[in-house]
């Protein structure tokens, strides 16, 4: 019979590593096994769990949650031929602000590691203990936020110290100052609309595990860009194998998300799948979890870019006046916008 039910020391194990991680002087989470090939952190029964929890919610007439990073294709300012465009003219604080402000919001997610959310069970009227739902205090949403932030008290680096020692790979350490960071991504609280006979409290943890997966998609939109100009040929030609280490340091991290993002689906497939008790009677998870989502899609794909977009244009735009060559480098940048 298929093992639904875990505990948390399950769900935080790791596989046998034959190496550690170690870059740029980090010790990092994961390792690598015989063949030298890289495997996640706390994945040895977390990864089989979401699986079996997946073929569950499959078996009783529901899936994942249909979504993907494609809702994110459009657009994006600065694009990679504009970021390129800078790095060749000298102007890398664009680039390395970003790999720092990752770095620093990855940091961000190891609260994760550290709360409790509220039991879906009070509010749900099917049994959710051999779900993924019914394990997210249990283990589950510690190991994402362990991926994130690490293990600082015992020297591992989660994917925050990760993108410090990729991006001291690419441009050596401390290129630039620190940059400011945002100090929020995600869809603010404010504007949900909580629907009658929900507590208040579950229908943030909802919103909550919306808004993370739409950063994770518009994280491996991100990690796609950042790997493509690591690799670049004619970029960082006096580092050209640091960059490329860096790239792979990317690629790893990309390894890693992935469970957040089928963990993720998986949770909000299963909250879709289920019924709230409501003092009206039963209600769809669906008629719950459709429209928070088509909220943060909307302020995700709609919204948040158009601003964004105008902010960084003002920004750029006076970093690349600072050039000697201001006039020639600014309508070259412009040319090559989308």
């Amino acid at each position: 019979m298929t093992q639904l039910v875990y505990s948390e020391a399950e769900l935080l194990r790791s596989h046998d590593y034959a190496a550690p991680q170690v870059e740029a002087g980090h010790r990092l989470h994961g390792g690598f096994d015989a063949s030298g090939r890289y495997v996640p952190p706390r994945l040895a029964v977390r990864g089989p769990a979401i699986e079996a929890w997946s073929d569950a919610l499959r078996a009783a007439g529901g899936d994942l949650l249909p979504a993907d990073s494609s809702l994110l294709a459009g657009i994006r300012f600065p694009n990679v031929a504009q970021q390129k465009w800078m790095l060749q003219e000298g102007l890398g604080q664009t680039f390395w602000n970003t790999l720092t402000i990752t770095g620093h919001i990855e940091a961000r997610g190891r609260v994760l590691a550290d709360m409790t959310f509220p039991e879906m069970q009070d509010v749900v009227v099917e049994d959710v203990s051999a779900m993924g739902i019914g394990h997210l205090n249990k283990g589950l949403l510690k190991a994402h936020g362990l991926d994130e932030g690490g293990e600082p008290q015992v020297g591992i680096g989660g994917h925050d110290v990760m993108w410090f020692a990729l991006r001291d790979l690419a441009f050596g350490a401390n290129a630039y100052p620190e940059p400011e960071v945002p100090d929020n991504i995600a869809r603010p609280e404010s504007e949900i609309v909580f629907p009658d006979g929900i507590s208040e409290g579950h229908i943030r943890t909802i919103f909550f595990l919306l808004n993370l997966l739409m950063i994770e998609f518009r994280a491996e939109r991100g990690f796609e860009a950042t790997e493509t100009l690591l690799r670049d040929p004619d970029l960082f030609q006096d580092r050209r194998a640091d960059a490329e280490r860096a790239a792979e340091i990317v690629g790893r991290i990309r390894t890693d998300e992935e469970v957040h993002v089928s963990s993720l689906r998986l949770y909000l497939g299963e909250l879709r799948n289920v019924h709230f008790d409501t003092p009206a009677g039963p209600v769809p998870g669906s008629e719950v979890v459709d429209p928070l989502w088509e909220g943060i899609v909307q302020w995700a794909t709609v919204e948040q870019p158009k601003l964004a977009a105008e902010q960084q244009r003002e920004l750029l735009h006076s970093r690349i006046r600072q050039h000697p060559d201001a006039d020639r480098v600014l309508e070259r940048f412009i040319a090559l916008g989308d």
